[in-house]
Order: C-alpha cells, then structure tokens, then sequence
C-alpha cells in the first residue's frame, strides 16, 4: 500500500505540471467561445460547427503514431546519453508529418466544393471549408514541436504553444465576427491559431531544441530505418484512435446531412460545457497510464489490484458529482453564459455526459491500465466493438431523433466495448473496481442532485442566482452525504492528504477539504457510540 500511496502521490505531482497549460487553454478558449456564442446564432454557430468537420475527418488519417513515436524515441536516446542522435529523429518525423499534412490539406481543398454541395447541401460552405483546410498541415507541425517538448521534457515550451493557439482563437475569431465578417470570421479565426500557433512551436523548437543538437552521421538509409521503425510503433497506436475519431466524426457527418443548423448550435453548446468535464478525465488518464506502466504484472499483482481499484474509486468521487451537477444544473448554466436563445442545448448537455458515470465501474481507468501494461489490442478490439455497433445505431437515430438521437447512439454504443473490455481485465489480470464504494459515491451524488433539483424547481431568480445558489446547494449536501453513506472513510482521507502532498496551493485547498470531511466522520463516528453507550447504561 504503501508503494501505491507514493505512485500516487508522483502521479498526482506530474498531472499538475503537465496539464498547467491544458487547463490555462481550456479556460482562454471558453471565455472565447462563450463570447462568440453570444456573438452568433445558433444557426450560424451551427453551420460553423459543420464547416470544421471535413478537416477533422481527414486529420484522423495524418499522423499514424509518428507524434508518439517522436517522444518515446526521443526519451529513450535522451536516457541513454545519445542526444546527438535524436536530431534525425526530429528532422524525419518533421519531413513525414509535413509531406502527409501537405497532402491531406490539398485532398481537403480538391473535396470543398463536392463536399459542400453534395454532401451537406451548403453550396456556401465551400470557401469556408478550403479556408479550414490549411489547418492541417499547421496541426501537422503544431503536432512535431509539442512532441519534441514532451521528449525532451520542456513542459513549459508545449504549455506556451498550446496557451498561444486558446488566445489567437479566442481573440480574432470574436474580433472578426464583431467585425462583421459572422461564420467565416469565426472560421478564419480557427483556422489563424493553428497556423499562428504552427509557426510558433516551430521557431521554439529550432531556437531551443533543434539548433544546439551536434549533428551527427545522417544518410538517407538512415533516415528510412528510423521512418520504418517509428511507423512500426506509431501504427498500432493510431489505428484506435482513427476508429474512435471516425465514429465521431461520422456521426457530424450524419448531422450535417439530417439536422438544422439550428439544432447543431445547441448541440456544440452544450458540447462546450461538456468539455469542462476533462478538468477531471484528462489529468485522471494521464497519470494513471504511467502508474500502471510501473507495475510489474507477473510479480505484483495485488499491487496492480490496489491501483486499479483506488483509481476508480478516487476518480468517481471527483468524477460523478461533478457530472450529476451538470446535468442537473445544465438549464442555468447554458442560459447563464450563452443566453435562452439555445433552448435544446441544457437537454443535450444532460444526455452527452452521463457516459462519464462509466468511471465508478472502472471506464475511465481501463483504457489506461490496459495501454499501461502493454494489452493495446485489447483497446483496438473495443474500439472496433464500438464502430461496429455505433454506425447502425446512427443510421437509425439520428434521421429519427436529430441531435438527441445521435448522443443517445455516442452513449449506448460505448457501453458494450466498456463492458467487455472491463470483463477481459478481471480475467486475465483479476483487477476491477469497488462495486460498493461506487455505489456509495453514486448515492450520496444523487441525493444531492435531488436536493438541487427541488430547490430549482421552487426558486424564481435570475439564472445566475439559480445557478450559483445550485452549485452551492450541491456541494453543501454532497460534502455531508458523502461521509454519511460510507461514501468516503477515514482511511480514504488519509490516503487523499498523502496524495494531494506537496502540490503547494492545491495540496492547502485539498487539506481544507479534507479537513471538514475528517470532522464529519468524526462527528459521525459521535453518533454511532451514543446509542450503544445509552443501551448500555439502560441494561445496568
């Protein structure tokens, strides 16, 4: 246990360092988009969603692992004393990524018009598609140089490169469409911080990384050896992730080709406030696939046991109140922040996150633990369950049900790929979540959901004050059902306050919490004694 507590504890001091500039970015880019949700209709938010979708479908096919392979081997030389060499490792995945993206952008350009017309049904479109496409031989490059600084562990040069790209979108896509220039304005600022943030990462990467590389002997067998053994790596890792990427991007397509702008609008609303959830899943499944790597399977399985099981509790205690007071409180939020115009989109919020509530039987943490101890077509064959079933479910909600009927088929289509993937660990690695803490968690989280809803249902304010007043309802009755339910127990705290040590402010923000949880139990604890105590002194 005690290993455990330290893995998480380095785990938990990597996640704040490395996702510093993620949540910086993510916060930049949602006061941009709350701006320029405001700023439009959702008829043109709408048609600007459906313009990205081409781009996005075509980038799934551009990197094939070249990125990961980029870092791995980049690490691995690094580790090894041999620096110099790493120089052609940067310049031919630099050369590969440049040529596919080019490529791909030009594929991108020739398909506007036939896509446009024939496929959406949007004949004006088409300039704003081609205007898109430049995005992806700049997200090629952008893709190069945060690689190279995750590999030669510059964290603070991919933290920069990522907070340029949120400030360009947020600041000229609201700026061109205050203009005048509406949906292409927005377009032209997607398509601005790719490239802006492109060149940037380049420049970084050359001053600071590439140029004081000694060069060593480089010859083009060279150059074909590397490319051969960074494909033979990336491939496989790339195939999940283009599975996944096509089902979704797939279901934009159906949107695109059944649904009203109208309706897309609220949909990509309530996709934003959705987003806000990966403040939890992103650090929570980036530290959890390097703590599984550093369990040896064969020789410590009840260590492998304990990690799974802790990541999965810990992750739905933060996780699964966190998406109920979403869905309970999606009506003030979106009519807070982008207005009553978006009428579906509180709906569709409800719906799109109740997938995260997978986390308390372990769907957030298997898809690290399995890519941790090396089982990565394990993952592929999820993915491919999940294709499988998720296209006929689209085909048949979608022109049925719109918008709903394609989150209700995202959800669903998930569940048995999750499921099957769960059951293959308990097999071969006998590791799986603690049913009845998760239970426990799900309780205390839909008791205060509950409480909240009933308070909203009776309080007739602004939608701030609902939402505010809501937000603090939630968390007063969570934080006091949470310990009475067994939910969480001394040992958890204990386990939480080693974890949460030495991230500085937030390790004082967790005490704090942690503190008023200790003194709940305790109270708690309080009450249990005083009946025996009164029986007892009944029977003397």
């Amino acid at each position: 246990m005690e290993k455990a507590l330290e893995m998480g504890k380095t785990s938990a001091k990597g996640s704040l360092k490395l996702l510093i500039g993620v949540a910086g970015s993510t916060v930049i880019m949602a006061a941009g988009t709350i701006v320029l949700t405001r700023l439009m209709s959702p008829a043109e938010y709408g048609l600007y969603g459906v313009t990205l979708t081409p781009a996005l479908m075509i980038t799934l096919f551009r990197d094939w692992g070249i990125s990961s392979a980029l870092t791995k081997n980049i690490a691995t030389l690094k580790a090894s004393g041999r620096t110099s060499e790493t120089r052609t490792i940067v310049m031919t995945g630099l050369a590969f990524e440049a040529i596919v993206g080019l490529l791909l952008s030009l594929l991108s350009l020739s398909l506007a018009s036939y896509i446009a017309s024939e496929v959406f049904h949007r004949p004006e479109t088409m300039l704003l598609i081609s205007i898109v496409s430049v995005t992806i031989i700049s997200g090629s490059m952008l893709a190069v140089a945060q690689s190279v600084f995750v590999g030669f562990e510059r964290m603070g040069l991919n933290s920069l490169t990522v907070i340029c790209q949120a400030i360009v979108k947020s600041a000229a896509g609201p700026a061109l469409v205050v203009i005048g220039y509406g949906v292409l304005g927005a377009t032209l600022g997607y398509a601005l911080s790719f490239v802006g943030a492109g060149i940037i990462g380049l420049a970084l990467m050359y001053v600071s990384v590439f140029r004081p590389l000694k060069k060593s002997g480089e010859n083009k067998s060279n150059k074909r050896e590397t490319i051969k053994s960074m494909l033979k790596y990336g491939v496989p890792l790339s195939i999940y992730s283009i599975i996944s990427g096509v089902l979704i991007q797939f279901y934009a397509f159906m949107m695109a080709a059944y649904i009203g702008d109208i309706a897309i609008g609220n949909y990509h609303a309530a996709v934003n406030f959705g987003t806000l959830l990966t403040f939890l899943t992103i650090p929570i499944g980036t530290v959890l696939f390097p703590a599984f790597a550093k369990v040896n399977t064969a020789n410590e399985p009840e260590l492998l046991r304990t990690v799974f099981a802790s990541s999965t509790k810990y992750s739905t205690i933060l996780l699964a109140p966190a998406t109920m007071a979403m869905m309970v409180l999606s009506g003030p939020m979106v009519n807070t922040l982008f207005g009553e115009r978006y009428t579906a989109a509180p709906l569709f919020l409800s719906i799109y996150v109740i997938s995260n509530l997978l986390a308390g039987v372990g769907g957030l943490s298997v898809g690290s633990f399995l890519t941790g101890v090396g089982e990565t077509r394990t993952l592929m064959k999820q993915s491919l369950v999940t294709l499988f079933i998720g296209i006929p479910l689209g085909f048949l909600l979608i022109p049925a049900l719109g918008v709903t009927g394609m989150i209700v088929a995202s959800v669903i289509a998930g569940i048995p790929g999750t499921s099957w993937t769960l059951y293959w660990s308990w097999k071969h690695y006998r590791v799986r979540a603690d049913l009845k803490s998760s239970a426990k968690i799900l309780l205390a989280s839909s008791l205060a959901t509950v409480t909240t809803f009933a308070l909203l249902n009776f309080l007739a304010a602004a939608e701030w004050i609902r939402l505010t007043t809501g937000i603090a309802v939630f968390i007063v009755v969570y934080a006091v059902t949470t310990p009475i339910t067994g939910a969480i127990v001394k040992n958890d705290i204990d386990n939480l306050r080693a974890i949460s040590s030495g991230l500085g402010a937030v390790s004082k923000a967790a005490g704090l919490a942690l503190g008023i949880l200790e003194k709940m139990l305790k109270l708690r604890a309080r009450r249990e004694k005083t009946p025996n105590q009164v029986d007892h002194l009944g029977k003397s």
